[in-house]
């Protein structure tokens, strides 16, 4: 399956400054930006084909893969001048880099890249901000089995706020946390059909306009996973996903097994 990112926002809440030109894809997970982390682990489960939905610090991405450095993530031997890699990236990858505008929405971004889904039944789409140690085989199957027209991972909250629970007179009766309520939340893994795009306006949303729409009528499907899954919407949440890396904590980095490890 082709696989969507939206890599094209503007990412204030990463950024230490308004100056910060680096978008959030880009930010940096080990060695590597977290945008790198999130394709590699679709290629993990086979998927090599990628629509990057690009806006705001296209030229950092697209830089980025133009002088994309295998040696620094794999193995090689120096032999005089001459680079021998022993285990590649990207090498099977195939990238579209599409221009989809600095201002666009989700939604917006995904119509004016359907033309490269070359009329294939489904696809999958990502905003390109989070890591997980999902079962992405098994996520597809079900959503096939589903009959649905979509689907989303649906995570448990991940917010360490708690809900209070106040009287008029302003007593608080209790204090919960929200990971403690039975609700789940998008967790930002999509698995679609070219369905969707009957119901997405132009300037839409995939979440609000789509999957609303498809919930009414019972055609939107929610893969539960309850294992490894943070977002990297923040500076802080991606500097916790680093100190984890450095600590040798990667779960999402479901090729670490079989594949060479990325070297700090």
């Amino acid at each position: 399956m082709k696989v969507v990112l939206f890599c094209g926002g503007y990412g204030m809440r990463m950024r230490s400054t308004r100056d910060d030109e680096i978008p959030k894809p880009m930010q940096m997970v080990g060695p590597r930006p977290l945008l790198w982390h999130i394709m590699r682990y679709y290629a993990h489960f086979g998927h090599t084909e990628f629509i990057l939905c690009l806006g705001y610090g296209a030229a950092k991405i697209k830089d980025y893969f133009l002088d994309y450095h295998e040696e620094q993530s794999n193995d090689f031997v120096l032999h005089g001048n001459r680079v021998e890699l022993l285990h590649t990236d990207i090498s099977d990858w195939s990238i579209t880099f599409a221009d989809t505008g600095l201002e666009s929405s989700i939604g917006e971004r995904l119509r004016r890249v359907r033309r490269y889904l070359n009329g294939d039944r489904c696809f999958l789409a990502n905003y390109a901000d989070v890591l997980t140690d999902a079962p992405l085989d098994l996520v597809i199957d079900r959503f096939h089995q589903s009959g649905a027209v979509a689907s989303l991972l649906v995570v448990p909250p991940q917010s360490s706020f708690h809900c209070v629970d106040v009287a008029e007179n302003g007593e608080i009766k209790q204090l919960t946390p929200i990971g403690q309520f039975p609700i789940w939340e998008n967790g930002g893994y999509f698995v679609l059909t070219q369905e969707i795009f009957d119901f997405l306006p132009p300037g839409g949303d995939l979440v609000a306009d789509v999957c609303g729409a498809l919930a009414g009528e019972g055609r939107l499907f929610g893969y539960r996973h309850e294992g490894f899954w943070k977002p990297a919407d923040t500076f802080k949440e991606r500097a916790e996903l680093d100190a984890g890396f450095a600590r040798g904590e990667h779960p999402w980095m479901l090729w670490a097994d079989t594949e060479a490890m990325p070297v700090p």
